[in-house]
């Protein structure tokens, strides 16, 4: 009986299980590091275009749950 699928060994999988959290801790590192480096440039901008992102990212933030609600309801 033929498949279509390749066959991996024990030893590919179990690389790739201890290589897969290194790479969420990389992109979460990254993440940051520009999340922080924006956050304090903007911040250097003033007060009332603080107050603009924070309204902005507010309703982005609302806009997608309620999308995300809506959606998961159908």
């Amino acid at each position: 009986m033929a498949t279509d699928t390749p066959a991996t060994s024990p030893a590919a999988d179990a690389l790739l299980g201890q290589l897969f959290p290194l790479w969420h801790l990389v992109i979460g590192g990254v993440v940051l590091i520009v999340l922080v480096l924006s956050v304090r440039r903007l911040a250097a901008r003033g007060q009332t275009r603080m107050t603009t992102a924070l309204l902005v990212t507010g309703t982005a933030i609302a806009g997608l749950t309620a999308l995300g609600i809506f959606f998961e309801a159908r």
